[in-house]
């Protein structure tokens, strides 16, 4: 596969599981494509081309030629120097074509609050108002930019254009994959206790191996012999969403949210709202998301090297 295939491959797939819809997501990008026709020469010099086809600010190749052929990548949760160094130094055992970063690096992660708005949608979709969500995470999103601003986002890009290796990162569309995964699964089994939820994640291999580093699934709020209730995986959209969502989400009837991570803020409200919280695992459902991205490029003849808090698992067909 070519670096481009790739990078296409990676928003196609995240646009099939994006909690919006495709049709909602097609619909941005015809407003991205209206909204590019109309802006002065001048404008259209500083805007970000990708955007005409990919809704993922946090999805981008970083550095590489996009036609440049792909055997065998470096794939991992948080691809940073020392990780490029560390591919530079397996290429001696055989050829690392590229790195596959999940977590967003150089201007992936500038921009990683505009994916923010998805959370929007996903609020709207368990039932908080429209007007509500889009209220309580303007302010959010206006945190998140700021405190990205003062970040050094181009270290492990300057790294890898140094040491010619390129790479990407894929963060929303591994994201949309877990949230999918995880919100599927649990609406099939539909579990009715806490205890019975957890079992349930347990079942599933990266949060399986993750219990054996003391990082697998937790309950922070609640106990095994509570009513799990309305159940709402909330692992997309950038980052931890507005403490405010929690009174929201109690009110439309959600009773137990499951997370990837969750601050003592955030925790406080959810406490105070009476909402049961998992933690299922930031690199447990980082890995498992990823995972179901980097299958798609193994059917397709692409050799994967884990690394770097990747709980690498091959899902076959």
């Amino acid at each position: 596969m070519k670096i481009k295939e790739i990078y296409h491959l990676a928003i196609e797939k995240g646009i099939e599981r994006d909690p919006r819809s495709k049709d909602f997501v097609r619909k941005l990008l015809e407003k991205e494509n209206k909204l590019y026709g109309e802006m002065s020469e001048e404008d259209k010099k500083e805007y970000d081309l990708d955007k005409l086809f990919n809704p993922y600010s946090d999805t981008r190749i970083l550095y590489g030629d996009p036609e440049r052929e792909v055997t065998r990548v470096l794939a991992g949760i948080d691809m940073e120097t020392a990780e490029v160094l560390l591919a530079d130094r397996l290429s001696a055992q055989g050829k690392i074509d590229l790195i596959i970063a999940h977590h967003p690096e150089g201007k992936a992660i500038a921009a990683l609050y505009q994916v923010m708005k998805l959370q929007e949608d996903l609020l709207a979709k368990f039932g908080v108002p429209i007007n509500v969500a889009e209220g309580i995470m303007a302010s959010r999103i206006s945190e998140v930019k700021r405190g990205l601003m003062p970040l050094n986002h181009n270290r492990a890009v300057d790294a890898a254009r140094l040491l010619d290796i390129p790479l990407m990162c894929i963060h929303t569309p591994a994201d949309n994959h877990v949230s999918d995964y995880l919100q599927s699964m649990i609406d099939e089994n539909n579990p009715e206790t806490l205890g019975d939820l957890l079992k349930l994640l347990k079942g599933i291999p990266e949060y399986a191996e993750a219990v054996q580093y003391n990082a697998g699934p937790t309950i922070v709020l609640g106990s095994k012999e509570r009513r799990a209730g309305k159940i709402m995986v909330d692992m997309t959209g950038g980052t931890s969403g507005s403490a405010d969502a929690y009174a929201k989400l109690a009110a439309a009837g959600v009773g137990t949210l499951v997370v990837m991570h969750i601050g003592e803020k955030h925790r406080k409200e959810a406490e105070k709202n009476h909402i049961n919280v998992i933690v299922a695992g930031h690199m447990a459902s980082d890995s498992l998301g990823l995972n179901l991205v980097l299958d798609q490029l193994v059917q397709r003849g692409v050799q994967v090297v884990p690394c770097a808090g990747l709980i690498r698992y091959e899902r076959k067909g």
